[in-house]
């Protein structure tokens, strides 16, 4: 069995679990709702206070999925409790980052400043150099994480560059004048 998918989700109080046909899972909470349709061949059932997912056989398709689909559901249930964040660092000399509205502006050395729209549902803030992005979606948050990181990511020399708040970025020695 997988260890993962063996392990049955606690559904905290105040998060309601339905379970339509063609494993259409739906979980409300206190931050919102969030609702995925997970793979058809897996058995979700709600068992108290507990979500629990089986699989039908020892495939190796159905043991790679039976991990993923309890997983899914764990984010969704996390999410509307607690929701997701995640910090990006801007560095580098000039390199700025600020909010207009719903806009993140971001000034980093190109000759015009990058315009991001904050995605349905997800909120940025910034303070300082630090940009946090927040959303009770894991999979949303982090791809638009990304895509700011990937406006001008963190180059090996300097260091210059968004990145994640705990990413170490692996430096490189530069050039030596001649004797």
């Amino acid at each position: 069995m997988s260890r993962i998918g063996r392990m049955p989700i606690a559904v905290p109080a105040g998060v309601t679990v339905d379970i339509a046909e063609n494993n259409q899972v739906t979980v409300k909470g206190p931050k919102g709702t969030l609702t995925r349709v997970l793979p058809a061949e897996m058995d979700i059932k709600l068992e108290g206070a507990e979500v629990v997912v089986t699989r039908p056989n020892d495939l190796k398709k159905m043991k790679s999925l039976h991990g993923l689909t309890r997983t899914l559901i764990n984010n969704m249930v996390i999410g509307v409790t607690e929701g997701y964040s995640k910090v990006l660092e801007v560095n580098g000399v000039g390199y700025r980052a600020a909010k207009q509205g719903k806009k993140l502006v971001l000034n980093l050395g190109y000759s015009h400043p990058v315009e991001m729209e904050d995605p349905e549902g997800l909120e940025s803030k910034v303070d300082g150099n630090t940009i946090t992005i927040t959303g009770i979606d894991k999979e949303k948050v982090g791809q638009y994480a990304a895509e700011i990181r990937d406006t001008r990511r963190p180059e090996p020399y300097k260091g210059k560059g968004i990145k994640y708040a705990d990413e170490v970025i692996r430096r490189k020695v530069g050039k030596t004048g001649k004797k």
